[in-house]
């Protein structure tokens, strides 16, 4: 088998650039990448954490792009006319078992009773864009309830808050050989209250969560178990 294969189905984005920042070649996982952030900010991190001489360089470093999190880097070149790098996800929080996830519910009706709940007393506009082909899911109901109970405490500054509810193209989270989908929420508003991050990123870790913020926005991403 050719390295080239195994490049192109590494877990992890992988992106040469000329040098002028122009996309020589990428794998899967990167053209996935690029659906969440500009290519001239990955560009500008392979520079900047460069070997000085010819070469190739690891680094230890945290790197948040939308839902995609990293943990290191390899940047490597021979010569002036291009740069490659790659990029090293953190591995996602693995479970045992599919009751992890608590019980079915439908989430149009949660995320109506908490938006019902946060919209009392309040002059604040209250947005839905639902995809509107969800099955019912398995959450932690509880916990779930809490967490977007505080994440929207965290907009109420805003005048308008929009909420969206939508499956990330190309992302899984597997265990038990099984893969399923990821969906998203994304609850934005012209304000976010920064005090409230780290109760909500507490209440996601317990509601089988990532969290990611945004200027005025905040993304609960989590495995669409049905």
């Amino acid at each position: 088998m050719h390295a080239e294969a195994w490049i192109e189905h590494d877990y992890n984005p992988f992106i040469v650039f000329d040098s002028n920042g122009k996309i020589l070649s990428l794998n899967q996982e990167a053209q996935y990448l690029l659906g969440e952030v500009a290519h001239k900010k990955i560009f500008d991190i392979a520079q900047t954490y460069a070997s000085i001489t010819y070469g190739f360089k690891t680094t230890i470093v945290d790197i948040v792009f939308g839902s995609y999190k990293f943990y290191a880097i390899t940047v490597g070149y021979d010569d002036e006319s291009s740069i490659g790098i790659k990029l090293y996800k953190s591995a996602t929080k693995k479970f045992a078992n599919v009751e992890e996830y608590g019980e079915s519910i439908n989430v149009y009706a949660l995320l109506d009773l908490c938006i019902s709940a946060s919209s009392t007393n309040s002059a604040i506009k209250f947005k839905k864009e639902f995809d509107p082909t969800f099955p019912d899911i398995r959450l932690k109901i509880e916990d779930f309830m809490k967490l977007l109970t505080k994440v929207y405490q965290s907009h109420l500054n805003s005048t308008v808050i929009t909420t969206r509810l939508a499956l990330i193209t190309g992302e899984y989270i597997r265990f038990n050989g099984k893969k399923y989908p990821i969906f998203s929420i994304s609850i934005k508003g012209e304000y976010r209250e920064q005090s409230y991050e780290k109760a909500i990123e507490e209440i996601a870790n317990k509601s089988n969560c990532t969290i990611h913020f945004e200027v005025g926005e905040t993304i609960i991403n989590a495995a669409l178990v049905s």
